[in-house]
Parts: C-alpha cells; structure tokens; sequence
C-alpha cells in the first residue's frame, strides 16, 4: 500500500479506500498519517465509508487484509465506487509483489519458499477472483484504470476476463487516459526539490514561493491548461498542512516547463539572498513527460511505435548532461518490472549563484520540450499544442512539426 494516493484523495476531496495485507505497512502508513482510519473487519469498512460518502467527509480508510476480498466485498454488496484502479506489484508476482486471496500473509511467505509452483497458481487463481470482482463493479458504473504496474500483463496471463477480441486490453493504462493527455502531453509533471538545510522553515518559504509563480502564470494560462494550473496551486497550499513530509525536507509539485524555470530561477535568488537558509537540489520522478520510455505506463499513450523504444530517456540525460545537470542517471525498473522500461532522470544544484541560474534555464528546458517534442512526433494533439506553444515563447526552439495524414489515405496505398 502506498500512503500518496490514500493522502492525495482527501486532498482533493475524495473518500480513499485502500487495502494492504502487511500489518507492518499498515501499522506504518497510520501512524506516519498517511491513513486516516484503519479496519480488519470488511462490515466495519463498509459502515465507516457509507457514513463518510452520506457526510461528504473526505478521509482515507485502511483496510488490513487482502485486496481481494475487498473487492469481492464490494461487488458482493453493489456498494458504488466511482474510481478504481491496483497498484500491488505484480512486476515482481511471485516473490513479495502480490498476495493471492485465500492465504495470510504468514502463509503466503511460507509457500513462495516451501513450494514455488504452487503459490504461482495460488496467485493466478487470485487473480482471475480479483478480476472478475473488478469486472461486475465496472459493469456497475466504476471507472478502472490499470496503474501500468503489469497488472492486467499477470491477469491475462493467469486467464483472466482482461482481453478484449483485438488482443488488447478491456481496461486503459491511465497514462493513456488521463495522464498523458491531461498532464504529459502539455509538459507538466513531477517537479521535485529538496531543501538541504533540513530545515522545515525553508520547506515553507519554497512551498509559498512556487504557489506565488504558479498563480501568476495561471492568471494569463490558456484554457487548455486552467485545469491542471488550478489543481496545482490547490495542491501546494495543501501540501504543508498535510504533514507530506518523511525524512528529507522535500516536495514534489506538477508543473510544466515554464513553471518549473521560474520556480526554480525564484529559490535560486531565494538562495542568494538568504530567504532560503542552504541550497535546493532539483530532481523529478521518473513518472514523467520525457524521463522515461515505458509502453505499459509512461509511453502508453504515443502510439506510433517509438514508445517501445529507448530514445527518449536517453537523448534526456545526455542532453541534460550538457545543458548543466549536476548528475544524471540512466535506471531500469521503476515499478514497471526489469526489462520494460529506461528511466532517465538527473540532479541539480541551486546555490544562489548566477551560474545556476544560467545552468536550469538551460536544462530545465531541454528536459521538458524534448518529451513534448516526442509526444508531439507521435501527432498527439495536446503536445502538438504545447510544442508551437514553446517555439512561441522561445524564439531559438525548432521544432518539425508532424504532418496529420488521414488513416484511410495512407491504408489506401497498401
């Protein structure tokens, strides 16, 4: 179970319910605050979210068993859930990533070990419960997404109802959805720092600092981007209150290219002038508009065939690497599985001097309009928009544009 989706649903003013089987986690999760309320009885859940959903009251509720049971609960019940998704690991299905229904959790470590061939049916079989749960909720008014986490990869190929007659799946990646559409496509996503000081205060003063720039970009956006311009700045004025915080003094805020320059170019003279104590690295997730070249999640939606291609994540790092990036990285992983996905991803560091900041405008730029480019490439019209957009603005920025042919022009000549 991860704590930033049961966090950001109140946050946005949702009901989260999530289920994790590991008492530990769970134990973890609620006491660093990142759930609400916890449950191991399924009736005491479902009174619980009946109350929230009849108050409107935002919260987050655990329930600490299995995820399938939760699911056949539901159904069982016709309980109304508007948005579903899964998250489990089943990049990694038979050594920790997924607990099948039926076993404790004590159980199921004992048989991944003891007998491996068994507990690999013991997950299959749990897979297709879980999916067919899935399936008479979605029937029943549910949107479900797939994470890109190889959920419906392992359900197909335990012979669950996942398929459609075409040979894809029922279900869409939600970057194909919502994510690359809505966010990637238009340059935003996960703009990371962390404040070296380790000081809270400083955390604040950059918190204030980035909703301040996203404000005053939003009051001249264009329509396409008021949405998730608005989002973002509730998103940041939430952020410190709700105690976000584990360890290092970070936050992570989408943004596009033009607010994440100007975010950054404002701690930077923040820096210089001592309003920030000590200097900021810059980071981003891999989960992001150019970082990363990953079919099942991240690439999901460039449908011209060089999202299974590595291209992007490295023309990333390589050029980030000249622009001025402190370090960079190429990884592989990244919650997808080894072998489906290149992440590349670097570090900046701002310390309030004029050679930073000539360093992140060049950078920043590049690390973001080389994934709309792509996108663009693919003829995905919301980076097609984004992209002349970015030419607008910066003069030196060329970029060819793709050609828009008709499908039936181009099947006629074959």
């Amino acid at each position: 179970m991860s704590g930033a989706q049961a966090k950001a649903a109140v946050i946005a003013g949702a009901i989260a319910v999530v289920a994790e089987i590991n008492p530990l986690v769970v134990k973890k999760r609620h006491e660093q605050g990142w759930v609400d309320e916890v449950y191991t009885e399924l009736s005491e859940l479902e009174r619980r979210l009946m109350h929230a959903v009849c108050n409107r009251e935002p919260v987050s509720l655990a329930y600490q068993g299995n995820v399938v049971d939760l699911w056949e609960y539901l159904a069982a019940h016709k309980l109304q859930i508007e948005l579903g998704s899964d998250q489990t690991s089943l990049h990694n299905p038979w050594s920790g990533g997924y607990y099948p229904a039926g076993l404790t959790f004590e159980e199921s470590n004992s048989l991944m070990v003891s007998d491996p061939d068994k507990f690999r049916e013991a997950v299959r079989a749990s897979l297709r419960r879980q999916v067919e749960a899935i399936n008479l909720m979605s029937a029943g008014g549910m949107y479900f997404w797939d994470y890109g986490n190889a959920f419906l990869l392992e359900a197909s190929r335990a012979g669950a109802d996942v398929m459609k007659a075409d040979g894809t799946f029922i279900y869409p990646s939600y970057v194909q959805d919502i994510m690359g559409p809505l966010f990637f496509d238009y340059g935003f996503g996960p703009f990371r720092w962390v404040c070296t000081s380790g000081r809270p205060e400083d955390l604040d003063v950059s918190d204030k600092i980035a909703a301040g720039i996203l404000e005053e970009i939003a009051a001249t956006s264009p329509k396409e981007t008021e949405m998730q311009m608005r989002d973002n700045i509730h998103w940041i004025r939430e952020a410190g209150k709700n105690k976000l915080v584990v360890g290092s003094q970070a936050r992570i805020l989408y943004a596009d290219c033009e607010g994440r320059i100007k975010i950054a170019a404002a701690f930077n003279e923040a820096i210089r002038s001592g309003q920030i104590s000590a200097p900021i690295v810059l980071g981003r997730d891999h989960h992001d508009v150019s970082g990363t070249d990953s079919p099942y999640r991240e690439t999901s939606n460039i449908y011209d065939g060089s999202g299974f291609t590595a291209d992007m994540a490295i023309q990333n790092v390589i050029g980030d690497g000249f622009r001025g990036a402190t370090w960079v990285s190429i990884h592989n992983g990244g919650g997808v599985g080894w072998g489906e996905v290149i992440n590349g991803g670097f570090g900046m560091l701002l310390d309030g001097t004029e050679d930073a900041g000539r360093r992140l405008r060049m950078m920043l730029h590049w690390d973001v309009n080389n994934g709309i480019a792509r996108r663009a490439w693919a003829r995905n019209e919301e980076a097609v928009f984004a992209i002349k957009r970015a030419m607008q603005s910066e003069p030196g920025l060329m970029v060819t544009l793709p050609n828009q042919v008709e499908d039936s022009l181009i099947c006629n000549l074959f």
